[in-house]
């Protein structure tokens, strides 16, 4: 499966940004999926996840109440809205899938990885 990630971009702090990663080549409506994030020199961090049914979701405490988490099987998609951005939200976003139903915090249980999509947030 191919996951190509998409919407990032330079905004404003306060601005939001819808991000979306659409998968080809296999359907993702049978496995979580989730959304990390990297800034140059750091570790990759978790930022939100969801289950194969869209209905379980979970998200880090850094972005709870401002991200949400979606998908639209249908599509083969999911997204991330995020709203209320701060600088320290400035980084690659990267959409992952899991090999399993239920939704994951750790990397190491994704095995799919899109390329990312850099998100700035200027003060």
């Amino acid at each position: 499966v191919q996951l190509q990630a998409s919407g990032g971009g330079l905004v404003q702090a306060g601005d939001s940004l819808r991000l979306s990663c659409a998968a080809s080549g296999r359907t993702i409506s049978s496995y979580a999926m989730g959304w990390f994030r990297q800034v140059p020199g750091k570790e990759r961090e978790f930022v939100a996840t969801i289950d194969w049914s869209g209905y379980h979701t979970y998200y880090a405490d850094s972005v709870k109440g401002r991200f949400t988490i979606s998908r639209d099987n249908a599509k083969n998609t999911v997204y991330l809205q995020m709203n209320s951005l701060k600088p320290e939200d400035t980084a690659v976003y990267f959409c992952a899938r899991t090999g399993r139903l239920g939704y994951s915090l750790q990397s190491s249980e994704y095995d799919y990885w899109g390329q990312g999509t850099l998100v700035t947030v200027s003060s």
